[in-house]
């Protein structure tokens, strides 16, 4: 056998031997700091998209073999509970030690055909919030932009129209900075106004909004016939701050409807849309969520929930980093964290 690969060899039962000690020794850290019972805590995890393989645009979102990579950390290292149990468990005082939770938001078609699998290969449960508005067909703001940015042609782009000026696309990079930009500027305009420049991109770039983004109505049946939650994240997805009172609740309910005609079950569970308190949604909606009955409502502020947290405002969060030790200090740090949260 050649020297190199029988240094291999001899090196792989070594690794794995310090593989699972560093296993044992997170799993107990991560126990004392999240034990059982009333001193427990629950980490609840946020994904988007699961690209089938790396996104030459944005090559640091998630995709499959990275996905399953993160299942196989979470795996070891939590104990990964169904969400609607989880806030049960939470109520109660009841949580096991270790506990974790893992959401999807907006109800991009990979939940179902990227997602899902994996999931169902590692044996782990996530809850996907939906925006129904989408479903079947639609294609977010964002997503019209972002696809706009990437499948124009030539070298420029001109949104003088839109008053964005003439830009440079002759490269990936100029692309992903101009999309970044337009991300930056529209994300907190009304909901009509950045659907209107979506589509003027769409029209300056000569490119339709792609149909087949979002999950379809029987999709969205399929994670709920494959045991998987299903939560509210209203009907079109709009930053609620930026709404009046009256629009804000009928996106909250009506868009809990539609998900409950689909699943043909009670939906019990709420994601504020972008979520960051006080600056995404206010007391005003908190209240909305409260008054409509959902057993719990999610923000997207850092931390770990605990017995005696606000149910309509517990907190979820991604850690980004690239590598298991990164990602796994990531999650410990987390504990630390004091949830940011609006006074209702």
């Amino acid at each position: 056998m050649p020297a190199d690969r029988r240094c291999i060899v001899e090196m792989m039962p070594k690794e794995a031997g310090s593989r699972r000690r560093n296993m044992r020794w997170l799993r107990a850290l991560l126990g004392f700091l999240s034990p059982a019972g009333s001193r427990g805590f629950l980490t609840t995890l946020i994904f988007h998209r699961v690209h089938h393989s790396p996104d030459p645009l944005f090559p640091f979102e998630m995709h499959a073999a990275d996905f399953c990579e993160r299942l196989d950390w979470i795996r070891g290292w939590f104990n990964v509970m169904d969400l609607e149990e989880a806030v049960t468990a939470l109520a109660a005082g009841k949580l096991p030690a270790r506990a974790l939770a893992i959401t999807f938001d907006d109800g991009y078609a990979d939940n179902y055909s990227v997602a899902l699998p994996l999931l169902r290969q590692a044996g782990l449960p996530a809850t996907f919030f939906v925006a129904p508005g989408y479903l079947d067909g639609g294609c977010m703001w964002n997503d019209a932009i972002i696809e706009s940015v990437r499948r124009a042609h030539g070298s420029v782009l001109n949104l003088s129209r839109i008053a964005f000026g003439t830009h440079d696309i002759s490269s990936i990079d100029a692309r992903r900075r101009l999309i970044t930009m337009l991300l930056s500027e529209l994300k907190y305009r009304s909901l009509e106004e950045r659907s209107q420049c979506s589509h003027e991109i769409a029209a300056a770039a000569r490119i339709e909004a792609p149909r087949d983004l979002m999950m379809t109505s029987a999709q969205v049946r399929g994670l709920a016939a494959a045991g998987m939650g299903v939560g509210a994240h209203t009907k079109y997805h709009p930053i609620l701050a930026r709404t009046d009172e009256s629009t804000a609740l009928l996106e909250i309910s009506s868009g809990r409807e539609m998900l409950e005609s689909i699943v043909e079950r009670p939906v019990t569970l709420f994601a504020y849309p972008n979520g960051k308190p006080g600056q995404d949604y206010t007391g005003v909606h908190v209240r909305m969520a409260r008054e409509l009955r959902f057993v719990a409502a999610f923000s997207t502020a850092p931390g770990a929930a605990r017995m005696g947290s606000d149910f309509y405002q517990l907190p979820r969060f991604t850690p980004w980093d690239r590598t298991a030790v990164r990602w796994s200090a990531r999650l410990v740090r987390n504990f630390a964290i004091r949830p940011e949260r609006v006074f209702v």
